[in-house]
C-alpha cells in the first residue's frame, strides 16, 4: 500500500507561509533516525532532508501569509497539505495526517494526534516541512533584515516584536495574527 505522511510548519509564527510536506517512504526504507522534527537538532534534520530527498517520493505545498489573512490559518494549513499531496509523483492510497483534521479531498486518509514522533511517513515530512520553511525564512532575513528571522523564524520572539514597532510589518508578516493586528493599529 502506498502510504503518505503529511505535516506542516509554520502555524504559529507573525511571518512567513505556512509549509506543508508529504512523504512517501518506500517499504524498505533504510533512514535511521526519522522523529519529530522538533525533537532533532538542525545538524540531524539537516542529513535526513537530504536522505529523504534522495531516496523518497516527497512534495511540498504552502499559503503565503496574504492567504492566511485572507481564510484563516487552519483553513491555509489545509490548502498547504492538499498542494503537498497534489506535488507528489505518485498517488498515495492512504494518507496518514498529523494533527486532529484533515483537508477535503478524495483520499482514505486519518489524522493522527502527535504522528510525527509514531509514524515514520509523518516524521520524514515534518523535517521537509521544516527544513523548506527554515530556508524561507533565512532567505526573508537578507530581504527584510532587522526582524531576526535567522534565529526566531518569523515567531514573536521579543527582538522580532520589537522590530516590527521600529521598522513596521513586511509584506511577510500576517497581518491578521494577534499580536501583529494589535501592534500595527499603532504603527
Amino acid at each position: 500500500m502506498i502510504i503518505a505522511g503529511v505535516d506542516e510548519a509554520g502555524r504559529g509564527p507573525l511571518a512567513g507561509p505556512v509549509v506543508a510536506a508529504a512523504v512517501i517512504l518506500p517499504a524498505n526504507h533504510d533512514i535511521i533516525g526519522l522523529d519529530d522534527s522538533k525533537k532533532l537538532t538542525a545538524k540531524q534534520r539537516g542529513r535526513l532532508e537530504s536522505e529523504i530527498r534522495e531516496k523518497c517520493d516527497y512534495g511540498l505545498g504552502w499559503a503565503d501569509p496574504k492567504e492566511i489573512d485572507r481564510i484563516n490559518i487552519l483553513q491555509a494549513t489545509l490548502l498547504s497539505m492538499k498542494r503537498a499531496v497534489e506535488s507528489l509523483l505518485q498517488r498515495p492510497e492512504h494518507i496518514l495526517v498529523d494533527g486532529n483534521r484533515l483537508p477535503i479531498w478524495d483520499y482514505s486518509a486519518e489524522y493522527v494526534i502527535g504522528g510525527d514522533a509514531l509514524h515514520a511517513n509523518i516524521s520524514a515530512a515534518s523535517i521537509i516541512a521544516k527544513e523548506y520553511r527554515d530556508r524561507v525564512m533565512l532567505e526573508a532575513d537578507a530581504k527584510y533584515p532587522g526582524y531576526g528571522w535567522v534565529t526566531n523564524k518569523g515567531y514573536g520572539s521579543k527582538q522580532h516584536r520589537d522590530a516590527i514597532k521600529k521598522l513596521g510589518p513586511t509584506p511577510l508578516h500576517r497581518r491578521s495574527f494577534a499580536p501583529l493586528s494589535q501592534m500595527t493599529l499603532n504603527l
